[in-house]
């Protein structure tokens, strides 16, 4: 999604929400339309354009190829050998209000007792979002508020902290140690990898997974009331405490990706459409970092 800076050259502030507001700025912004080679007399675009073309580009991966393309523009800068990987929460673009049962009918209930949900029990297994069915109640932590989310998961090489991949998913307990699993076996090269993580991946099933897929899991120990699923053998190691320090440079990623990039809340419906928009935020975020090294490196 465009953004423009903190202030426009008509003093207006914010991002462009939508494609529509986008086609409404292209009828009188004059800098929209020098970016896009647009003269003075020509026709703003049509907003309807961009549904159809998205339609299109998603029936054939092109963002996801997009993605990749960029990707490899890197492949000199990469390691191939360590990484680090972490999820976050993506807000869906639903309302807590569309959050009914899954048995009630359109007609059961107006759009004023939506809101009311004083004495009701609500999970994911009785309820779903009539705005976006894929879409799931999920909280960050205890005494956080649960909203309508995807989760996204991002996968980064250690040296310079390129994406290496952006995937988004359905907000479960487990997508985070599943999605991690799948994006590592994708992209390792090498019979002996690393990867690091947060507490979150201390869990025996996830450490099991990765050591049969001959991956080294650097992720924190998590001792809180339990015993961590990695001991000595493994924190011993000056690579662990390197693992540990670098993991942090994903962070960064989803700083951006979110405050900038437009990811804090999906502005699409469905997991596909989600997806698609995540590949291109992915893509600029690299485009961005590798623009940088290269400069320095010269």
């Amino acid at each position: 999604m465009c953004r423009r800076g903190r202030a426009g050259p008509g003093g207006e502030r914010g991002p462009i929400r939508s494609e529509r507001q986008l086609c409404e700025q292209l009828q009188y912004n004059l800098l929209y339309r020098w970016f896009l080679d647009m003269d003075l007399l020509e026709s703003a675009f049509d907003a309807s354009t961009y549904s159809r073309n998205r339609e299109r580009l998603m029936a054939h991966e092109v963002a996801s190829a997009f993605f990749v393309a960029v990707r490899d523009q890197a492949d000199d800068l990469m390691s191939h050998e360590h990484f680090s990987v972490d999820g976050t929460l993506l807000e869906a673009w639903a309302s807590l209000k569309s959050f009914r049962p899954k048995d009630e009918e359109d007609g059961d209930s107006d759009n004023n007792g939506w809101g009311d949900f004083r004495g009701q029990r609500r999970s994911n297994d009785t309820h779903a979002s009539k705005t976006d069915p894929e879409s799931r109640l999920m909280r960050k932590g205890n005494g956080q508020p649960a909203k309508l989310s995807f989760m996204g998961h991002a996968l980064v090489e250690n040296r310079h902290g390129l994406l290496v991949d952006l995937r988004a998913s359905p907000a479960t307990g487990y997508a985070e140690r599943e999605v991690a699993v799948e994006m590592m076996d994708d992209h390792r090269r090498t019979a002996r990898s690393t990867l690091g993580g947060d507490r979150g991946y201390d869990t025996r099933d996830f450490v099991e997974k990765c050591r049969q897929l001959a991956i080294t899991p650097h992720v924190a120990q998590n001792t809180t009331r339990r015993r961590s699923a990695i001991d000595q053998r493994t924190t011993r190691h000056v690579g662990y405490s390197i693992s540990q320090r670098l993991r942090m440079r994903i962070e960064q990623v989803f700083g951006w990706a979110k405050t900038i990039g437009g990811l804090r809340r999906s502005r699409y419906r469905g997991l596909q459409r989600t997806q698609f928009h995540t590949h291109l935020v992915g893509a600029a975020y690299n485009l961005l970092r590798i623009t940088k090294l290269r400069r320095l490196n010269t």
